[in-house]
């Protein structure tokens, strides 16, 4: 059974205020469009894609499409542009979906297409979620309630014949949607589960949900110190006895300062040395622990959190494993995760280097941040 696909994207998308089709406005390094086609496309359901657009914007969608696809020219109103869509179609089941619905899920459209393979019809829609009312103007004048009511999305399939016979004896009558023309003219339409995460991008705001970040991110950092007579060795805010400190402007702990960078790299907030700047007086000497929690608040005005962090300590003296536990004890503390969501590793360069000859400690670490 061939199954085709009506993308009805010939709207001038208004309500979005962009001053161009909305689907085809940047987010996001792509278009609303191009995620929409991107769902079908990796769902394998569908052999024919059938794109209706304005004029002006085939040459632009035309870059999107592959070669296979079919563009036709939309009309005045919706009802017009599914219309002359439905000409070109040549599948036994026909999906009629909204550009601008970049969400749908395989779940969705297959349960669609099996409905209407079973009863000529399948419409997603999902429950209401909200109690309903009719108004007279500013004035709540009847509640509906909400007890058989269904937000309808799209796709909505059809048997081929069925849908195209309804929409020609439609005339010269505009309709809400497909469902809408098939109730009139062939029956109820079917309805089939859809997702309340398929919403349509309608308003400015909603590409927000297009460029939303990703639920977690991971970022990476390096830090080294000189190892110098006359300062003191602190690692991850634990003081470690040693014939030598690390240099630094602050207290030079290269442990925590290397799980900073990895923090700020994973919400691309620079480095500490933008921040905390080692000509700035106000950080001479610092703790690097409280430097720390202000890189936690830089983090959370972001919406995230720390998950995780991973360290890896390269010094060939003093031997750091009996310190390892009370450091990653204080660094947990300190980033308000469990200790089993600290990693502290400690390793030698066993003689080679500048970390082998004893002169310096480096730090390698990896953060990951999580949506608060």
């Amino acid at each position: 059974m061939k199954i085709s696909l009506i993308l009805a994207c010939a709207g001038k998308g208004e309500r979005a205020g962009l001053g161009k089709n909305k689907l085809l406005a940047p987010v996001g390094g792509t278009t609303c469009l191009s995620r929409t086609i991107d769902a079908f496309e990796k769902s394998g359901l569908i052999d024919e894609y059938i794109v209706v657009c304005a004029e002006s914007d085939v040459a632009e969608i035309k870059k999107i499409l592959s070669p296979a696809s079919v563009i036709v020219i939309g009309g005045n109103t919706r009802t017009q542009s599914v219309k002359n869509a439905l000409a070109a179609v040549t599948g036994d089941i026909v999906l009629i979906h909204d550009g601008a619905r970049p969400f749908v899920t395989e779940k969705v459209i297959k349960g669609c297409i099996e409905s209407a393979e079973l009863y000529g019809s399948g419409i997603a829609a999902v429950p209401s979620r909200d109690t309903v009312c009719r108004a007279d103007g500013k004035t709540l004048a009847e509640y509906v309630g909400k007890s058989g009511l269904y937000s309808v999305q799209t796709p909505q399939a059809f048997r081929t014949e069925l849908i195209k016979k309804a929409y020609a004896l439609s005339g010269e009558e505009t309709f809400n949607d497909d469902g809408e023309v098939y109730k009139k003219f062939i029956g109820n339409p079917r309805l089939s589960e859809g997702d309340f995460k398929n919403v349509k991008i309608t308003f400015n705001e909603d590409f927000a949900l297009l460029n939303e970040s990703p639920v977690c991110r991971i970022g990476t950092g390096f830090d080294c110190h000189k190892l110098v007579a006359g300062r003191k060795l602190v690692l991850g805010g634990v003081e470690i006895p040693h014939d030598k400190g690390l240099s630094g402007h602050s207290d030079a702990d290269v442990l925590t300062h290397a799980v900073m960078d990895a923090l700020l790299s994973a919400l691309s907030l620079r480095d500490i040395g933008y921040h905390f700047p080692d000509n700035d007086p106000a950080y001479k000497d610092a703790d690097s622990i409280e430097l720390l929690k202000r890189v936690l608040s830089l983090i959370k005005e972001r919406g995230y959190k720390p998950y995780n962090v991973s360290a890896v300590v390269m010094a060939d003296k003093p031997r750091l494993s009996p310190y390892i536990p009370r450091i990653t004890d204080n660094l947990a503390e300190a980033l308000g995760i469990p200790a089993e969501n600290v990693g502290i590793g400690a390793t030698t360069l066993e003689g080679l280097g500048f970390v082998g000859r004893e002169e310096g400690v480096c730090v390698r670490a990896c953060a990951s941040v999580i949506k608060a």
